[in-house]
């Protein structure tokens, strides 16, 4: 399966953007830096957007377990 990362393009709460700072900042912080270090150099310097880009859960995969049963399901109803 492909790992997918759905994340907003721009921030909730004040529509700053943010989803084009997403790969530098998973990089970075694979490779052992500080999430505040990382988020400062990218110039991401309001907290909401900060807490958009942290608490991102990678739950695609899961949500397409449940999308693949569900049309599955479809199949059979519409077969009787």
């Amino acid at each position: 399966m492909v790992n997918v990362l759905l994340i907003p393009i721009r921030c909730f709460s004040c529509g700053g953007l943010i989803a084009d700072k997403l790969d530098e900042l998973e990089t970075r912080m694979n490779k052992g830096e500080n999430a505040k270090q990382v988020l400062d150099d990218l110039g991401v310097e309001r907290y909401c957007c900060r807490r958009m880009l942290l608490s991102n859960a990678n739950i695609i995969d899961e949500i397409l377990k449940y999308h693949k049963g569900l049309a599955h399901r479809k199949n059979e109803f519409a077969q009787d």
